[in-house]
């Protein structure tokens, strides 16, 4: 399996338990907290796998810039939280990191 297909992988895990977050009522309840482990669980198992071949800036990058944009569009949709220019600009800001990161040449391909 290719390493940035792990890493996808390790971001869905993440946005999932950063979900299972909103719901845990701080770790009160059980089914959201088991889903907190396990989701952080596979991102960092992912992240981990994918850093055997993705330099730790790139990876690190990638799985942190883009879910953190995904888990702030899972609240938007999901959790009926608002979201404004502002928002969006940073979202957008933090996709453009990633690219420009991607761009600079530092990533396995």
């Amino acid at each position: 399996m290719s390493p940035y297909m792990i890493l996808a992988i390790a971001i869905v895990g993440e946005v999932f338990g950063n979900s299972m977050l909103n719901v845990s009522n701080g770790f009160k309840r059980l089914f959201p907290s088991i889903g907190v482990v396990i989701g952080m669980g596979i991102a960092f198992y992912g992240l981990s796998l994918s850093l055997k071949t993705i330099p730790l800036g790139m990876a690190y990058a990638i799985w942190a810039g883009l879910g953190t944009a995904l888990t702030a569009l899972v609240g938007v949709i999901i959790y009926k939280e608002k979201f404004n220019l502002k928002n969006f600009a940073g979202i957008i800001l933090i996709i453009a990191g990633v690219v420009v990161l991607q761009l600079s040449g530092s990533a396995v391909h």
